[in-house]
């Protein structure tokens, strides 16, 4: 998945650090695991080549054309369940499913997916003429050109500063509501244009990229998507069961810096110069290496890569007392 639409033709079939985010989860041959953004199954694939027949795997989408594709090509593996929803939803989900199962892994490829750029209908390319949407999952929420028509100019400048730490926030803000009282902005190319010619001058990337962005966040709760599936995770996996979350957006990766930060150290309101041994802050997770990143040969096939982070942690035993080994 990606957030930018450079090179969009040559990315459409590539999934982002695909060996590196599958190895991450170390799976075990007969363990329970979970794709919550399944997107075209590239990772899917790779998970199932290591799963044995024992072996479980969900896969999870908010949107409903990722869904078809999913049961179009695994629906005949009893290994496979198929969930419509958002990954917020991921324990409700495993409750009506009557799973009660820890999980052994879970795997997160946050942003919007190649496909959903190169679909000119779905409304998330400022590179190609389209109805202005941008909801992941088009039967549900309200669409951007719908919150454009009836936000105001603050409130649609705060969007684009807080999500799309776009400088020139209200410059744009004020142009799209002086162009939206002569005329509706229903197309991608509208809104494109508007803000092209509020930003004059020369651009290395598109001088609509960011404002795309923030919209496409702010209509789809991603930031609030990803926190409420945070909240769940400690709870949902087994002991030693590991999650790999590839973010794109640097709020998105600060929130999972930080919230692993917080399961590794645990919660502990104690002064930072008290002599206290780490297993006595109840840690209930580490942290597995470093921030991992796509090779330069892969920025090289897949341009939409590059802004990509891969964090991984791993779900303490108990009686590890939350000590790191």
């Amino acid at each position: 998945m990606s957030i930018s639409d450079k090179g969009h033709h040559k990315a459409a079939h590539y999934s982002v650090m695909l060996e590196e985010a599958v190895a991450s989860l170390n799976i075990k041959p007969d363990g329970f695991y979970v794709d919550a953004t399944f997107g075209r199954g590239g990772h899917a694939v790779e998970i199932l080549q290591r799963l044995s027949p024992k072996g479980q795997l969900l896969l999870m989408d908010r949107d409903p054309t990722a869904i078809k594709a999913a049961e179009e090509r695994f629906s005949g593996d009893s290994r496979v369940s198929i969930v419509h929803a958002p990954f917020s939803d991921l324990e409700k989900m495993l409750v009506q499913c009557g799973v009660q199962d820890k999980i052994d892994g879970i795997l997160l490829d946050l942003g919007v997916s190649s496909p959903q750029l190169d679909q000119a209908a779905r409304g998330f390319s400022f590179m190609q003429q389209g109805p202005l949407d941008m909801r992941m999952d088009p039967q549900h929420g309200v669409s951007a050109a719908e919150w454009i028509k009836g936000a105001a100019q603050d409130e649609i400048a705060n969007v684009l500063w807080e999500f799309g730490d776009e400088r020139h926030s209200r410059r744009i803000a004020r142009a799209i509501v002086r162009k939206r009282e002569e005329e509706p902005i229903t197309t991608t190319m509208q809104l494109a244009e508007i803000v092209r010619q509020a930003l004059p001058g020369h651009h290395k990337r598109h001088p609509a990229t960011k404002t795309f962005q923030a919209v496409r966040i702010y209509i789809n709760r991603e930031l609030d998507e990803l926190r409420e599936m945070l909240d769940q995770i400690v709870d949902l996996l087994a002991t030693r069961g590991r999650v790999a979350i590839i973010s794109f957006h640097s709020l998105e990766d600060r929130m999972v810096k930080r919230f692993f930060r917080k399961c590794e150290k645990g919660e502990s309101n104690l002064p930072p110069d008290l002599p206290i041994r780490v297993v006595e802050h109840h840690g209930v997770m580490r942290v597995i290496g470093k921030a991992q990143f796509p090779s330069p040969e892969e920025v090289t096939i897949n341009p939409r890569s590059r802004s990509a982070v891969l964090r991984v942690a791993e779900k303490l035993d108990p009686q590890d007392g939350g000590a790191k080994r």
